[in-house]
């Protein structure tokens, strides 16, 4: 249980959402033993000796997810010989009891779960015999994963999980993270170190099925990366709350404008469907990240570095590409760390504002420079933009 809510402390940290069931194997044994006893009555499992082992020639299918035979298997595994068991790779799917372990009563006498058994009984009870998505590091596959298939599926005769998601290993600069090495990091360490929300940010910039490689030069890159679209997201919202400026009229500037709107649009149209691609493609999020810092550098070439007018239909445009890398965005769980701004913060430093660029206007550079300073100093960062100034916190 201590370690239990640790590891929750550090889900909640990271913004990862809880799940909605949390069951615990000690409190499923009923659901545990119908179906050990179903396997045993369906001829998939033997007891031997207060033992229930699966056996594995019995369920034509088992291999099917690590696409290996079961030659394959038992030439490549370290398989301590047990004259009890009808085939080397059969497994355990009840213990019979030892000495200082936990035991429950059942009936081929006193024992425990196996490992694998206890995923399949409870994945059953809360998620049915089929359910979309299965999780797991790619070290489960097998033979966890795999036994799990043959359990659930001898059971129930249909098939356990429509999709299988294996996440690759954490590597520290650049080495496999091990006790043995003396290299292993905790996400509460790391967040001692690190903002929350960097370090969610640097786990989606690498496919989930690729190593990650957990190093200061990549984790620097990553917070560059999310400052990069945190900035562009400020600047936008910064410019609708200022509103349009200029009106649109007939002239032929008038009608460049309206064409800047259009591609501005497809644009937009552009970024959502590459997003939602790359998610559609196994969760590549690195390049659903890669359509969101494209549809960035457009929108700045577009409000800054071109000609832009703040007309009500630009402005309306800045407005539907500040929603668009908010909810892209969130999909990520980019935004999700958004500190709420003081309201007596936020009033103090508008009128700071105000003051220096009346000072800029009047031309006294020293009041205009010391006053930047002295929010500086209290953690606030002035930029100013073609759109005006904007602040954020150090």
């Amino acid at each position: 249980a201590e370690f239990a809510g640790e590891y929750f402390k550090d889900l909640q940290a990271l913004k990862i959402e809880m799940p909605d069931i949390v069951p615990k194997v000690s409190e499923h044994i009923p659901e545990i033993l119908d179906m050990v006893k179903g396997l045993v009555e369906k001829g998939h499992a033997y007891v031997v000796d207060g033992d229930v082992y699966y056996a594995v020639e019995s369920f034509p299918g088992y291999g099917k997810l690590s696409g290996r035979s079961l030659e394959d298997m038992q030439a490549g595994a370290r398989i301590e010989v047990d004259a009890r068991k009808r085939h080397p790779m059969d497994f355990a799917v009840w213990k019979s009891a030892k000495p200082g372990e936990p035991a429950w009563d059942s009936p081929w006498g006193p024992g425990r779960p196996g490992w694998h058994i206890e995923c399949s009984a409870m994945s059953l009870k809360y998620l049915g015999s089929t359910f979309d998505i299965h999780g797991g590091g790619e070290d489960l596959i097998f033979p966890h994963h795999e036994n799990e298939i043959a359990q659930s599926e001898g059971f129930t005769g249909q098939p356990l999980a429509r999709y299988w998601m294996h996440n690759a290993f954490l590597v520290i600069d650049r080495e496999k993270m091990s006790k043995s090495l003396g290299n292993v990091l905790t996400v509460r360490e790391l967040l001692g170190k690190y903002p929350a929300k960097v370090i969610r940010f640097f786990i989606v910039t690498a496919h989930y099925r690729s190593p990650l490689n957990f190093g200061a030069e990549e984790l620097t890159a990553a917070a560059k990366g999310l400052e990069r679209l945190e900035t562009a997201l400020m600047a936008m919202e910064e410019l609708v709350k200022a509103g349009p400026v200029a009106q649109m009229d007939s002239t032929g500037i008038g009608e460049a404008k309206a064409k800047a709107a259009v591609s501005f649009d497809d644009l937009l149209q552009t970024a959502k469907r590459e997003f939602i691609a790359a998610m559609e493609d196994d969760f590549n999020t690195p390049v659903a990240l890669a359509s969101l810092y494209n549809m960035v550098r457009e929108i700045n070439r577009l409000t800054i570095e071109e000609d832009f007018e703040r007309t009500a239909g630009n402005v309306d445009s800045v407005a539907k590409a500040a929603a668009l890398l908010r909810e892209l965005g969130g999909i990520l769980g980019l935004f999700d760390f958004e500190e709420a701004v003081d309201a007596e913060l936020a009033s103090y430093v508008a009128d700071q504002i105000a003051r220096r660029q009346q000072a800029k206007a009047s031309r006294d550079w020293a009041l205009a420079d010391q006053i930047r300073d002295e929010l500086r100093a209290k953690g606030i960062v002035l930029e100013d933009t073609p759109q005006g100034v904007r602040w954020k916190k150090a």
